[in-house]
C-alpha cells in the first residue's frame, strides 16, 4: 500500500471515532500535513509529518505505516510514532493546566436563578449610574 486517504488513515489510527469526524476535523483546520491544511481525499505517505488538534492537546506525528481498515489499538498505534518534542509539550501544557486548576476552563453552563437576578441587578445598577452621569454632565 503506497497512499491511503488522511481522512481514513486518521480514522484507522484510531484518531476519531469515525471517517466523519476526521473530515470535519481535517475541514476545520485541525489537521496538518507537512505544515499545510489539507484536504480530506489528500493521500499520505510512510514517514509523512502530521500535526492535529485534540480537544486541549496538540500532537505531531510521524506516519510508521499505512492502513485503510480499523483493527485493534495495538495495530493502530502501530501506524504513527508521536514525536518526543510533541510528547514534551504536550506534558508540559497538561501540567500548566493542572496548575491553574481550572480557572482557564470554559464555564460552567448556564447561570442559575440566583446569578442570573445578580446579573441583571448589576446591569441595571450600571445603566442608573451612567443614566446620572450623562444628566450631571449637560
Amino acid at each position: 500500500m503506497e497512499k491511503v486517504r488522511i481522512d481514513k488513515w486518521l480514522w484507522a489510527a484510531r484518531f476519531y471515532k469515525t471517517r466523519n469526524l476526521a473530515k470535519q476535523a481535517i475541514e476545520g483546520g485541525k489537521v496538518h500535513a507537512g505544515g499545510q491544511r489539507v484536504k480530506p481525499s489528500k493521500d499520505i505517505a510512510v514517514d509523512q509529518v502530521i500535526t492535529l488538534r485534540q480537544g486541549w492537546d496538540e500532537k505531531t506525528i510521524v506516519v510508521v505505516a499505512l492502513s485503510d481498515q480499523r483493527r485493534s489499538a495495538a495495530q493502530a498505534a502501530a501506524l504513527y510514532r508521536e514525536t518526543e518534542d510533541s510528547i514534551a509539550a504536550r506534558e508540559a501544557r497538561a501540567q500548566q493546566r493542572k496548575a491553574l486548576g481550572g480557572a482557564g476552563a470554559l464555564s460552567e453552563g448556564r447561570p442559575s436563578k440566583k446569578q442570573r437576578r445578580q446579573i441583571h441587578q448589576f446591569v441595571n445598577k450600571q445603566r442608573f449610574i451612567d443614566k446620572q452621569r450623562g444628566d450631571a454632565g449637560d
